[in-house]
């Protein structure tokens, strides 16, 4: 069974950085795309970046140029690294992994203006 664990969420002002990270456990992490998903009250779950098991990346268009995913195989682990955060940018944000229906907890995001 897959249980995805997230962590690195908080409050910072706009301009600021975060880094999150995700422990995926139960499955072959490193044979997997992983992503990175926000959601926020009253709008569906979006997209924010994936990276595929060879490390290829892909992002929003609204993230593009501020954040970047990695994963680390030896540590089941993928990250999301923000950068000059805006308001909009709050949300819980969950990461997953493609072909497995399981969502972590989420870690939530604040950013002030």
């Amino acid at each position: 069974q897959v249980r995805l664990v997230e962590s690195g969420g908080g409050l910072v002002q706009a301009g600021g950085s975060l880094r999150l990270s995700c422990v995926v456990y139960g499955i072959i992490f490193s044979a997997n795309t992983m992503g990175w998903y926000r959601q926020t009250p009253g709008k569906q779950r979006e997209m924010v970046a994936t990276i595929t098991s060879v490390g290829i990346a892909n992002y929003s268009d609204s993230v593009k140029g501020r954040f970047t995913i990695s994963r680390d195989n030896a540590k089941n682990t993928v990250y999301l690294q923000m950068n000059s955060l805006k308001p909009e940018d709050t949300a819980v944000y969950y990461c997953k992994c493609r072909g497995f229906a399981n969502w972590g907890q989420g870690t939530q995001v604040t950013v002030s203006s």
